[in-house]
């Protein structure tokens, strides 16, 4: 049926079949080495940094279920989206961030999460 077996390479005879089989290595080595600079460069981005606070914006309701979530890239921008929840219902807003700026005005708990997300860079 199926053969997992590795399979045996046949070494090579002569020099011709050693350079041809080193041009063939050294090929696939570019191959990868483009493959992960894209990767690298297509990493950028995504998201790489997230800031999450939980608070309570209204006195009539208990607990911390009202949130704002920050989703940053490598450049930090992104997005900020809060929830705040009511017992009649929960409204949830986004706003765009651009290099760690929003065109919008941002509420303290938005820009906490943005700092909050800004600290937990990702490292190479």
């Amino acid at each position: 049926m199926f053969n997992f077996q590795k399979k045996e390479k046949k070494q090579p005879k002569d020099m011709k079949e050693v350079l041809k089989e080193l041009n063939s290595l050294d090929s696939k080595l570019e191959k990868t080495i483009k493959e992960l600079t894209d990767l690298k460069n297509n990493q950028t981005f995504s998201v790489q940094k997230i800031g999450l606070i939980r608070f309570n914006p209204f006195k009539e309701v208990g607990g911390n279920q009202s949130f704002t979530l920050a989703l940053l890239d490598k450049n930090n921008s992104g997005v900020v989206i809060t929830s705040l929840y009511t017992r009649e219902g929960n409204r949830v807003y986004g706003k765009s961030i651009n290099n760690g700026i929003s065109e919008h005005t941002l509420s303290k708990e938005e820009e906490k999460a943005i700092e909050k997300a800004k600290q937990s860079n990702y490292e190479e």
